[in-house]
């Protein structure tokens, strides 16, 4: 049966703001469909509206940062903010939102500044994983050609920008088998991406996401979701999931549960070991790569888990253990709620 076959039990109904960045406002902007990759689209803020009033909240759209700034400024307050903005520039976008409710003392969903940020910086993230024992790839930071040069380890890599999400900057080039290729395909992210770039022993096993909800204290502790495979088809881009595999993923991409799998079992200490080191709340996805000996490591973890009722990894887990997107929302409502004090 899965995690979340009935909705949590329900406390009182919540006002809650909803705090985004919808792409085709940028887009209307001037920003490059590149740049907005990130961002959500109507869908998932038509999704989040009605889950909410489903399950018997009030949804307010507020949209972006600086109009949510705005209206607390004006001394506007709701019971809670429910948070999946990204933020538009900067290695700290993510800790934008929380930061300006932490500010003006608005309750929030999700992360804390502090995680938010740390969580973007994917080699930070990798540090305090790695500090405390837990199986991540080697890797080194590189900010020019020159430091590419100068990596030592063994080959193949894998190189990406140090914090971009929604695989930005990940291509079938990504994956380096020469030495010599290296400084160039450095050069090349840090000039489109304009920040250093993360070099990493390339791990050939399996790509798995954990799903994971809810906090520590109030008598309970936060567990998986789910434990998904994500496979790859035919073509340039059938070993890692590139941009390319994500944006066409109905065509490229598979998905299965992993549940009763022994690496099942492996994957979600790992996921849960990171989600608490890193300080994780109320929701994240973790993702990881098996090693050769098919010992999963981690990849990343992301604080803010895309929503889209479709194409996010998420939602697509929980779908296919038989879990509706509403009870989803509910779960991320109901450990905000508990966790700021919001319900007994």
């Amino acid at each position: 049966m899965p995690l979340l076959s009935q909705p949590p039990s329900p406390g009182p109904a919540l006002r809650i703001a909803l705090a985004y960045d919808l792409k085709s406002d940028y887009l209307a902007a001037g920003f490059s469909p590149e740049a907005v990759m990130e961002f959500d689209d109507e869908a998932t803020v038509d999704a989040l509206e009605t889950a909410l009033a489903a399950i018997g909240h009030r949804p307010h759209r507020v949209g972006r940062g600086v109009e949510l700034a705005r209206r607390l400024a004006a001394g506007e307050r709701w019971d809670l903010v429910f948070n999946f903005a990204e933020g538009v520039s900067g290695r700290s976008r993510e800790a934008q939102v929380p930061a300006v409710c932490e500010l003006f003392g608005q309750p929030y969903t999700f992360s804390d500044p502090l995680t938010a940020a740390l969580t973007l910086d994917k080699p930070l993230a990798k540090r305090v994983v790695r500090d405390l024992g837990l199986p991540t790839a080697p890797f080194a930071v590189v900010g020019s050609a020159e430091e590419a040069a100068a990596v030592d380890l063994p080959l193949p890599l894998f190189v990406k920008p140090i914090a971009e999400g929604s695989s930005k900057g990940v291509s079938r080039l990504s994956k380096v088998s020469r030495r010599e290729d290296l400084p160039g395909r450095c050069a090349e992210l840090i000039a489109a991406f304009a920040q250093p770039v993360l070099v990493e022993t390339y791990l050939p096993g399996r790509e798995i996401t954990v799903g994971i909800v809810g906090n520590f204290g109030n008598g309970g502790a936060p567990r998986a979701l789910g434990t998904m495979e994500i496979s790859f088809g035919t073509g340039s881009d059938r070993e890692f999931y590139t941009a390319l595999n994500k944006g066409e993923f109905e065509q490229r991409v598979s998905y299965a549960l992993l549940d009763g799998e022994p690496v099942a079992a492996r994957a979600r200490e790992l996921a849960l070991a990171a989600y608490a080191a890193l300080g994780c709340r109320d929701a994240a996805r973790v993702d990881l790569r098996c090693a050769a000996d098919g010992e999963p490591n981690f990849l990343e973890i992301n604080p803010l888990p895309g929503l889209h009722p479709i194409r996010s990894d998420l939602p697509i887990m929980c779908t296919l253990g038989g879990v509706e997107y509403r009870h989803l929302v509910a779960e991320i409502v109901a450990a905000a709620a508990h966790r700021w004090g919001l319900w007994s």
